[in-house]
């Protein structure tokens, strides 16, 4: 079966046909969205998972933020993740509430990479997450992961 899901946070923000699913659980309790935002706007970390060219999952610890309901996130080019998600933009993201584990969500949808802006994105996530600047890797490419929600299921 084919799902649409409209509005994963509050309101109408995505009408979209996707990629097959069961029936979707989406976040229209605002108190949920609340929750999902508080925790991706502090510092928790998180965890995406993107899909290797054998299918199977291959999953990495990362820093995150929002822009609006989007999920930003780094990477640098020629990574297995940045490759995976190249090749196949859907992905998901996973966090768990650090005084309450049992409390967590899931963002599912497809990504985007952008170069323009990876430096300055890594170097805001090591502010909040290390409260430093981040130290570059030599040579490497930043990018900017744009994750666009799909679907957000808390449990």
């Amino acid at each position: 079966m084919t799902s649409f899901v409209r509005g994963i946070f509050a309101g109408a923000l995505h009408d979209e046909l996707l990629f097959p699913f069961p029936e979707p659980l989406d976040v229209r309790d605002p108190k949920e969205a609340e929750s999902v935002r508080r925790l991706i706007d502090s510092t928790t970390f998180a965890v995406v998972t993107t899909i290797n060219a054998d299918s199977s999952p291959q999953s990495t610890v990362i820093w995150i933020k929002r822009d609006g309901d989007d999920v930003l996130f780094s990477t640098i080019r020629g990574r297995r993740k940045t490759r995976n998600m190249e090749r196949d933009p859907r992905v998901s993201v996973c966090a768990y509430d650090p005084a309450d584990p049992y409390y967590y969500f899931t963002v599912e949808g497809t990504v985007t990479l952008v170069e323009e802006g990876g430096d300055e994105l890594i170097d805001e996530l090591s502010h909040k997450y290390d409260g430093k600047p981040f130290t570059p890797t030599p040579g490497a490419t930043r990018v900017v992961c744009r994750l666009t929600p799909h679907r957000v299921i808390t449990h």
